[in-house]
């Protein structure tokens, strides 16, 4: 097998002989309003530090910028600074609504691209467009702010500064030569019809560390000779060579307290002192012995119209005698070298569309990477010389993850709208990077579940604006998929990866069957599990005048989890027979958890409705009646996700399982019949283990395949079509809650109003719907068919659906027979113009009835998992 130039790097990266991976784009988009910058007593974070303050303050726990680059503990960053002549700031960071400012919650109002990424960042390319006249700063929050919930947004695109044509496309480059040796290049094209003024000033900063910690040594950059910059740092000594001579700008990355809070300034320069030696010519913000922590070069640019000019960086380890002499041949190298990593991972992908959808849904995935640093106990009692915190921080926001501390390079849903981990959306992205650098998403998944991360008591951290939040338990599908996925492509098993991922997950499960299982059942109530405003109530609250729900996504999400242990336990009893009294366990917890789903309390009253063919939640009133909800959406599904499947010669070989097994069948032949039947191979030496029979699985399915409930033409919707015209209405204390069908934004301001599940297509659950009808194909073979459409009187196998559904969910961003891409939402711009229509943006969800993309606008995070389909 050959090996490509970018797959033998990552082996050396792996196997310790080079660090290719200690550059990268680890800057956030977004650090201002972040939890881990908010000191207020309140908990206000979006309003602690704003967009407007976010020039003038210097960061405590990580950095911002537009395509930002930084070593792997982002000491040194990069990023790009621009100026028309006409904004009043430099556009230095990427500009978007606040939760309370948006209609439809916080929004990045830019148009960004991620259009190529290898594993190593050996080579990434990114597009930003940015306006010639003024950026419309004040007409976004205004018109935004103007529009209700059921108005959509007003984006960029709908200013009309774009109609003409007259914008910059900036290209950014970066280029490793070698580890410690990264060319930068910015092309930035004038698309319109007149000649256009640019400032280009590409920006080299220190992340402040030595304001909190009064022993640690201030790093320096200076003006070396001609148009090369010393930095001076723990790092050791780095040289940025700039091509051209022009303009060098110094100034210090400290606080502007004059301009914040009145107060006086800790050092001469400040942070966005560049920012006002350009936009109020002020001469003297910048520093001018040249030196400072923040430095930029300033280029000012005349480029002639539809013509493009270029800016050239090389910043090296070593003093360089001729840095640009080779520049082009190493560019052009490195794009030689991705374009045959991509071409020996898309071998199967024969569609020049798709491919191009794939690259750049994986680019997206690399460019979404970010050095996350939070260290709760720090962050809660504060830093020597810096304002104590208030009181009410201890009994506030994370108070009870002391022990959490993040120093690493994570996964980020999406870097501007969520800069920050989500531990569910981290277990989806794992797989995707599985296909591209198996070894980083295992050290990724590992890390979520290591002693720094997870509580004493075994929670996972949800993600940093409530730790104690409770997501679905997917950590174990994730292990188990990744670890296929990984035998596929480094050609072994990793069986101390997943023995590893086990031993921690066995302290998840318990924390979950001790804390979750509130009336000791088996029924889980889980709370918010993820799936924000898809039921009646607000599932992370009680529920007004008291009870609770027995969710079915909550005991399906656990029945799912007992299985994915169980089926790792299995792989690991073949290899220590250890682990095969731990494969009975959660045979047996998968068993009472079946058990429960079908028959609860006195009344024995199971989330199974015959009368509908579907799972409802069952909500328990506190005078002991219950009442199933019968709402349909996602939730009621969820339990197709609890299937595996193993085949007869791993059965053999687990006697003890075997007998165990058999025993359960005769002293609890009750639990056994609500499940597959697992000594039925059917004669395909396959064995089954699911909460559904053949029966009810037609059933479920009957109700998901009809176009006038879950299935559209772009995949399942989260709930069904059937409550636009029917809204479901549920009475309680005098209360009329009512759910609609709302394919578009939430149209209210629950869990901040800018995620909607009470419509909308989603790719988690898509996937693991593909994966669930592949896992029951392979059990029931062609044998097993089922209406397809329901109500089309065509039937089909569990395979051929999958694989329908996997094509509805790439026609979404495929260009279809008229050439337009559905996730575009009908934009002609996007859709026509060739400077728009194969940028493809990867939506956080997408409209339940056109495909458009809605949501974060960047979510390559989970959405990434399109490239797997």
């Amino acid at each position: 097998m050959n090996t490509t130039a970018e797959q033998s790097r990552l082996n050396d990266n792996y196997s310790g002989t080079k660090n290719w991976l200690k550059w990268g784009p680890y800057l956030s988009e977004r650090q201002w309003g972040t939890v881990r910058e908010d000191y207020s007593a309140n908990g206000d974070a979006w309003n602690y530090i704003t967009h407007d303050m976010a020039r003038s303050k210097a960061y405590r726990w990580g950095e911002e910028g537009i395509g930002g680059f930084s070593d792997d503990k982002q000491l040194l960053c990069l990023g790009l600074a621009l100026w028309n002549g006409k904004d009043p700031i430099l556009k230095e960071r990427l500009f978007g609504l606040t939760n309370s400012e948006g209609n439809h919650g916080e929004d990045v109002k830019e148009l960004y691209y991620y259009l190529d990424s290898t594993p190593t960042h050996s080579y990434m390319k990114m597009l930003y467009k940015y306006t010639q006249e003024a950026y419309p700063y004040e007409q976004l929050i205004n018109e935004n702010q103007r529009r209700g919930k059921l108005e959509p947004e007003f984006e960029l695109i709908d200013t009309g500064l774009f109609d003409q044509d007259r914008y910059f496309d900036v290209f950014i480059e970066y280029i490793k030569n070698a580890e410690d040796d990264i060319l930068i290049q910015y092309t930035i094209y004038n698309r319109g019809d007149q000649n256009a003024d640019l400032h280009v000033l590409p920006q080299l900063w220190f992340r402040n560390t030595w304001s909190w910690n009064p022993n640690s040594t201030k790093p320096q950059i200076t003006h070396q000779d001609k148009s090369t910059l010393l930095l001076q740092s723990q790092l050791g000594n780095y040289y940025c060579h700039i091509d051209g001579n022009t303009e060098l700008l110094f100034t210090e990355n400290e606080t502007n307290n004059e301009r914040l809070y009145h107060s006086a300034n800790a050092s001469a320069f400040v942070k966005d002192g560049i920012n006002d030696r350009i936009i109020n010519n002020n001469l003297s913000a910048v520093n001018p012995q040249k030196k400072g922590t923040k430095a930029a070069a300033w280029f000012k640019l005349s480029v002639p119209a539809k013509q493009s000019m270029q800016v050239k960086l090389r910043l090296s380890n070593n003093h360089q005698t001729d840095p640009f002499d080779d520049f082009d041949n190493i560019v052009n190298l490195r794009i030689k070298e991705a374009d045959g990593f991509y071409a020996d991972k898309q071998q199967t992908t024969t569609h020049a569309d798709e491919r191009l959808v794939q690259r750049q849904a994986f680019a997206g995935m690399l460019w979404s990477k970010q050095y996350f640093f939070y260290d709760v106990n720090s962050w809660l009692n504060g830093d020597a010389g810096q304002p104590v915190p208030p009181q009410s921080r201890f009994k506030g926001r994370n108070h009870n993850w002391k022990h959490f501390i993040a120093d690493n390079i994570l996964s980020m849903p999406d870097k501007w709208e969520y800069p920050w981990f989500a531990a569910w959306d981290l277990a989806f992205h794992c797989l995707t990077f599985g296909q591209i650098d198996p070894d980083f998403a295992k050290k990724q998944l590992d890390l979520l579940i290591s002693a720094r991360y997870i509580h004493p008591n075994g929670q996972l951290p949800a993600y940093e604006w409530d730790f104690s939040d409770v997501n679905p338990p997917v950590h174990a599908l994730a292990a188990w998929q990744l670890y296929q996925l990984d035998k596929q492509v480094n050609q072994k098993e990793d069986i101390l990866f997943l023995e590893g991922v086990f031993q921690k997950l066995l302290l998840n499960f318990t924390w979950w069957v001790n804390q979750k299982d509130s009336e000791g059942n088996n029924i889980f109530e889980g709370g918010f599990l993820g799936l924000d405003n898809i039921g009646v109530f607000n599932r992370s609250a009680p529920i007004p005048g008291g009870g609770f729900l027995e969710q079915a996504d909550g005991s399906s999400w656990m029945a799912m989890y007992a299985l994915n242990m169980l089926q790792i336990s299995i792989e690991l009893a073949l290899y220590n027979p250890v682990y095969e009294n731990m494969s009975i366990k959660f045979a047996e917890h998968f068993l009472y958890i079946a058990g429960s789903i079908a028959y609860m309390g006195e009344d024995s009253l199971g989330l199974w409705d015959d009368q509908d063919g579907f799972y409802y939640d069952l909500f328990r009133k506190p005078d002991g009646e219950s009442d199933r909800l019968r709402l349909r959406t996602l939730v009621g599904l969820i339990p197709m996700f609890a299937t595996i499947v193993f085949d007869e010669n791993k059965w053999n070989k687990l006697p003890h399982l075997k007998e165990r097994l058999d025993w359960f069948m005769e002293q609890r032949p009750d639990l056994v019949r609500l499940v597959s039947y697992w000594k039925d191979t059917k004669g395909t030496e396959q064995h089954l283990f699911s909460l559904l029979r053949g029966h009810r699985m037609k059933l479920l399915l009957r109700r998901m395949l009809d176009p006038n409930e879950f299935l559209s033409d772009y995949g399942i919707r989260s709930i069904s079509k059937e409550y636009l015209d029917h809204p479901y209405h549920y009475l309680l204390n005098g209360n009329d809650y009512e759910v609609r069908y709302n394919p578009a934004e939430s149209d209210t301001g629950m869990f901040g109003g800018n995620s909607n599940w009470r419509g909308p297509i989603w790719m988690p659950i898509n996937y693991l719907i593909i994966q669930a009808l592949l896992s029951f194909q392979e059990y029931y073979t062609d044998d097993f068919k089922v209406e397809y459409p329901t109500g089309s009187g065509s039937y089909h196998s569990l395979a051929q659906i999958a694989a329908s559904l996997s094509n509805r969910l790439k026609s979404i961003f495929l260009r279809n027979e008229k050439g337009e891409r559905p996730v575009f939402g009908g934009y002609k711009k996007f859709n026509l113009d060739p400077h728009f229509k194969d940028y493809i943006l990867f939506h956080e969800y997408f409209h339940g009835d056109t495909g458009k993309g809605l949501g974060a606008s960047h979510q390559t995070g989970w959405t990434g998992l399109i490239a797997l389909l």
